[in-house]
């Protein structure tokens, strides 16, 4: 629940006598509110053009220069004040055709006048909340985005300065894969052209993340591509330890979509599952299921698990789980940036998890992005 005494909320009072102005203000007084005045429908246009801020106008309909119906009228007109909640302060009649013209001019809103104290203070208290509970998801999605473009920032740097010693790995692996003292050994071949893969496909991801940060979301190209070709080569580029195994349950599709950020969310995922497994024996799992216009994927491992409290938390910025190992080791941005991907396109991620046990992570992705 919002704080509203510590939130400011301005409070827009429009009547032609200054009584009713000094009444009103009186039944609405509050520590946190504001009140502007306005004794014309003229006059209320100008302030409510001049003043931001203004979270909800009481609107007398009756004055003299041009009425509440048509100062709202223009009010809902005007981007600026469009979105300003409206209530109509009136003395007369409420029948039907009166509120249905004031609902058609923008009001959300009647007070019959004379006012009824207590009703006229729970209704602005609604109104208040309201915009207070707005006002905080703007802000929320303002500093989404901040951060956004700040990761965005912090991805295309990192990912330019690793570029160039890595393509000097792949020249130098290029020009040694030829020497007799690697090709005379089969066994010794056959790791150097892993190493040679890996370090080749790192450069590609490379890349694509430093076109991915020069490019807006419009501007990234769609590809079609078979997942399941996608997850087996990762698979094997992850270098899992001997002692864990990936293997894919059933035959993933073919997907046409943004394939870096797909790639980027079957890579966090498989990466903790290797990361955090404590199992002599480790076992990871990928898998799909058809979820009307979705997949829905998963990916399951059989490791330390994840205790209930962390499970909803894990995936905000910056935020690790109580597990010791990952305290030590996560930076708490990767699943982040994945909730990021998966929700910009409608879908939704989750985790089931019993400590000691394993987990499971199961995210939508559209089967087909246009």
């Amino acid at each position: 629940m919002i704080n509203s005494e510590k939130q400011p909320f301005t409070i827009l009072l429009v009547d032609d006598r200054d009584e009713n102005l000094v009444s009103l203000e009186n039944i609405l007084e509050a520590p946190n509110r504001i009140f502007l005045k306005a004794r014309s429908g003229n006059e209320a246009l100008k302030v409510a053009l001049r003043n931001e801020d203004i979270g909800l106008i009481m609107l007398d309909v009756q004055m003299p220069d041009i009425d509440g119906f048509e100062v709202a009228n223009i009010l809902k007109s005007n981007p600026k004040t469009r979105d300003i909640s409206i209530i109509f302060v009136t003395a007369i009649n409420t029948e039907l055709e009166h509120v249905l013209k004031g609902y058609a001019e923008g009001a959300v809103d009647y007070l019959q006048k004379p006012l009824h104290i207590a009703v006229t203070q729970s209704k602005v208290r609604v109104f208040e909340d309201l915009y207070l509970y707005q006002r905080e998801l703007r802000n929320t999605i303002e500093l989404k985005d901040k951060i956004n473009k700040q990761l965005e920032r912090f991805m295309f740097v990192v990912a330019h300065d690793l570029k160039s010693p890595l393509a000097g790995v792949v020249s130098l692996l290029q020009f040694m894969k030829d020497d007799e003292r690697i090709t005379s050994s089969e066994e010794l071949l056959d790791y150097f052209k892993l190493m040679l893969d890996a370090s080749t496909h790192l450069v590609q991801m490379i890349g694509s993340i430093l076109e991915y940060s020069r490019d807006s979301h419009s501007k990234h190209s769609l590809e079609e591509f078979d997942v399941d070709d996608l997850v087996r080569e990762m698979a094997k580029l992850l270098f899992p330890p001997s002692h864990i195994s990936i293997e894919v349950d059933n035959k993933l599709p073919t997907i046409q979509t943004h394939k870096l950020k797909l790639q980027q969310v079957f890579q966090n995922l498989l990466t903790n599952a290797i990361k955090y497994n404590d199992k002599p024996k480790g076992e990871i799992a990928v898998g799909h299921q058809e979820d009307g216009e979705f997949y829905k994927f998963y990916v399951k491992d059989n490791g330390a698990g994840i205790a209930k409290e962390d499970q909803e938390r894990i995936f905000n910025l910056f935020e690790t789980t109580t597990n010791a190992s990952s305290r030590d080791s996560s930076t708490g941005v990767g699943l982040n940036i994945m909730k990021m991907h998966v929700e910009e396109q409608g879908g939704k991620i989750s985790v089931d998890s019993v400590p000691g046990e394993g987990s499971t992570f199961y995210f939508q992705w559209l089967k087909r992005m246009v």
